[in-house]
């Protein structure tokens, strides 16, 4: 007999059953206590989008990048949606390239159900799938079976830290600029430093300096000077 050794696996074995998602998975679990966003596999979270590991990976590090908005087509979202969810996937690239350093990275959607391949069409994610050269072998290919070689739970640490890295140097970099603007003898006043984030169970938020305006609004401004 053939085995696939997958420890991991016990906590598929040892969930619990009576707590069902009754409705579209991509509202319920976002929706959840925010302390359970390990548990629901939420990494990361932005104004208008969400960062969430697929339970069922091509490769370690497939996420899904998820507007809040509960919406089958790109045109249900707004321009601000639109940029959040844009800068939300850029961000989610830089974390995934330096949590996995992959040779490459898929990134897409399935939209249309079943037709293009889909299990849900009626909210829109963006997938993002690292590849490695020679990730793609006989077993999937002679046995229809994939290896996956690492653990979600090692896979979201990976991720929540790569993902807090790169925020925390965001806002240290704007920490500096708010102390030289502020000081009026030029020194600068030591970082906030705060303890063990990276490991909470909560999902890293992530904050985009520039300003979220609509081009609806520029439209607007426009037609009233007219």
């Amino acid at each position: 007999m053939e085995q696939v050794f997958a420890p991991w696996r016990i906590e598929w074995v040892e969930r619990d059953e009576t707590e069902s998602i009754d409705g579209c998975p991509f509202c319920v679990l976002p929706a959840r206590d925010p302390t359970r966003d390990r548990e629901s596999r939420i990494v990361a979270r932005s104004r208008h989008t969400f960062v969430l590991l697929n339970n069922y990976p091509y490769n370690p590090g497939h996420v899904m990048v998820i507007p809040n908005q509960h919406t089958g087509s790109w045109d249900g979202l707004t321009d601000t949606e639109l940029l959040d969810h844009a800068r939300t996937k850029t961000t989610t690239i830089n974390a995934i390239q330096t949590a996995f350093d992959p040779d490459g990275i898929n990134t897409g959607e399935n939209i249309g159900g079943d037709a293009a391949g889909g299990s849900i069409d009626d909210h829109l994610h963006t997938h993002l799938v690292p590849r490695w050269r020679g990730d793609t072998n006989m077993m999937p290919v002679i046995n229809d079976t994939k290896v996956i070689v690492e653990a979600l739970d090692d896979t979201y640490d990976r991720l929540h830290d790569a993902f807090n890295s790169l925020q925390s140097s965001a806002d240290e970099s704007q920490r500096m600029t708010d102390n030289i603007d502020r000081s009026a003898d030029g020194s600068i006043s030591a970082p906030d430093e705060d303890a063990d984030a990276n490991r909470s169970n909560h999902a890293v938020t992530l904050q985009f300096d520039s300003p979220e305006v609509s081009s609806w609004l520029f439209i607007t401004l426009l037609s009233s000077d007219c």
